[in-house]
């Protein structure tokens, strides 16, 4: 078995404004000694006890890809999904990422396969917001 938490890594263009997003509009913790510019370093989210993200400007974030290309801001190579109990929540997550300054990717509702809706964070990654398990 894999220790716990996984951490996903995401590169970010601007560590104060994802700070901001994923604390104060998601309302997510961090762990870690405050850097200088008030964020922690590295900057590390809680999503849950299973997984954190580490935000990694893309600069550095370039250094830990051993050579490969970083996708372009925009470039969906996979969306982060949590599933929220109800339609209710799926909405509420929703708007408070919309709030936040996220872009709303699909409205929620049912989309035939679930209820379901999706954001982009400000960096362009996206979540999808899914009712049940």
């Amino acid at each position: 078995m894999l220790p716990s938490p996984v951490t996903l890594c995401l590169p970010i263009a601007d560590r104060p404004r994802s700070h901001a997003f994923y604390t104060d509009g998601l309302g997510l913790g961090t762990v870690g000694e405050l850097a200088d510019d008030g964020v922690p370093e590295p900057l590390r989210v809680v999503v849950n006890e299973g997984l954190h993200l580490m935000l990694i400007p893309t600069g550095g974030f370039g250094w830990t890809v051993a050579g490969r290309t970083v996708a372009l801001p925009g470039t969906v190579e996979c969306q982060l999904s949590i599933s929220v109990p109800d339609g209710s929540a799926v909405v509420e997550l929703v708007e408070r990422a919309r709030a936040a300054g996220a872009e709303v990717a699909l409205e929620p509702g049912d989309q035939g396969w679930a209820y379901a809706g999706s954001f982009a964070d400000p960096d362009g990654h996206l979540w999808l917001v899914v009712q049940g398990d």
